[in-house]
């Protein structure tokens, strides 16, 4: 049985595997990590991170800051305030440079329903089926991905965080009287990190009486990729997978939406014996990643890790574009190069695995799927559609962008035929 054991900033340097590590990588992890959130453990450090290939390794990438992420004169600058040792204008410094990474991109904020002339932080309502919870004391994650889109829950950002810090019956009651809701997603930070006593608080009076209309509960996480013990060996472990099958034995559908974003994460004995506990609960794992730079931009992984994840019983569910925050500039790759690298690795794949939607920008005003690259009344465009949308009128329903070789995000796309895309009177 392995203990957890995580390492930040402040014990980093206890391991001994840094050693195959270059001072100038070691300091990268110092000056960044002051900006964007660091956090690993010891399953990650000694089983998926090859020490022989630094800072190459794509799960290194994945959970140690590197140089990169931040801008030269940005990196330079946090640098010369730490050797100068001037602590209250690296504080500064830092939260102004964390505001302009665009902290909570996408609109997020504007997902935040009411009840009772009361905003329901903590829960966001984007879509008509679905509601997000974040339930507060889960608002951690057994490591930390270098290009998470939520980093500001882990950076004292408290202005920024999404927590359910109001009465829980609250969000109950929003739920109850909004029958449209089919779907509800605990996400986070890791709602997994929390203890099986607190997760079943938050699950259980969804399967009462008066919840029938919702379905389908969903848990977002990142536990089999970087903590798998927390299914097979953690003091209550056992606990989880009967509170995973009350769900499935009350009638509703159980989906873990499994965040796996290279295939070594899939390598090891653990994760599989992970995997079939939780299958054999009844719920169902779904998969999905952002396409990454540097860790993932290639379709012979992607192949890979969509053939592994169905031959050990997971659903490929969506390949993503990374999202216009943080380090996205390490990151991104042209929505062009997206879509081949998708393209590709479908094709190397049996229709099994086909189940994938991608590459998906998850925007202000839904997912929204590119298509491929076509000529159209002369003119070359990006055929595109809404995979999810804030109007479900929009859903499925094609549009057309002008061709730009270096876009990586709706807001850099013009609307190929018109004055503006149907969508954006919105």
């Amino acid at each position: 049985m392995l203990h957890y054991k995580s390492y930040t900033l402040q014990n980093y340097k206890n391991l001994s595997r840094l050693s195959s590590v270059s001072n100038e990588d070691i300091e990268a992890i110092e000056i960044v990590g002051r900006v964007l959130p660091f956090k690993t453990n010891n399953y990650v450090v000694e089983q998926l991170i090859d020490w022989n290939n630094i800072p190459d390794d794509p799960v290194f990438t994945l959970s140690f800051p590197r140089k990169e992420m931040l801008y030269p004169e940005q990196y330079n600058h946090v640098k010369n305030l730490i050797d100068k040792c001037d602590k209250s204008a690296l504080a500064g410094y830092v939260n102004k440079l964390r505001m302009s990474l665009n902290p909570n991109p996408s609109g997020q904020k504007h997902n935040i329903p009411e009840i009772d002339g009361i905003k329901l932080d903590g829960m966001q309502h984007k879509y008509r089926e679905t509601v997000l919870l974040f339930p507060k004391q889960g608002q951690n994650c057994f490591a930390f991905c270098s290009f998470c889109f939520r980093w500001p829950q882990f950076s004292n950002m408290e202005d920024l965080k999404f927590s359910m810090r109001k009465d829980l019956k609250l969000y109950l009651k929003y739920i109850r009287l909004h029958p449209e809701i089919t779907d509800v997603l605990f996400t986070g930070g890791d709602p997994v990190t929390m203890s099986c006593k607190i997760l079943e608080d938050y699950v259980e009076p969804l399967l009462a009486p008066g919840m029938e209309h919702v379905r389908t509960i969903r848990i977002g996480t990142k536990s089999l990729s970087y903590w798998p013990y927390r299914y097979t060996t953690d003091k209550d472990a056992d606990n989880i997978m009967r509170l995973f099958e009350k769900i499935v034995k009350s009638g509703k559908h159980l989906s873990v939406m499994a965040h796996f974003n290279h295939s070594v994460e899939l390598s090891t004995d653990e994760v599989k014996k992970a995997i079939n506990r939780i299958r054999s609960t009844g719920a169902q794992i779904r998969t999905q990643s952002p396409v990454l730079r540097h860790v993932n931009d290639n379709p012979d992984v992607w192949a890979a890790m969509w053939q592994k994840q169905v031959e050990l019983g997971c659903a490929p569910y969506y390949m993503f574009v990374a999202r216009e925050t943080g380090a996205k500039h390490f990151f991104e790759l042209p929505l062009e190069k997206c879509q081949e690298i998708f393209r590709n690795a479908y094709q190397q794949v049996s229709g099994i695995a086909r189940t994938a939607r991608g590459p998906i920008m998850s925007c202000y005003f839904g997912k929204i799927q590119t298509l491929g690259v076509e000529e159209i009344a002369g003119k070359k465009v990006f055929v595109m559609r809404f995979i999810q949308g804030r109007n479900p009128d929009w859903v499925v329903r094609p549009f057309f962008a002008e061709y730009d070789p270096n876009a990586t995000w709706i807001t850099q796309l013009k609307p190929a035929f018109g004055d503006k895309f149907f969508f954006e009177s919105y």
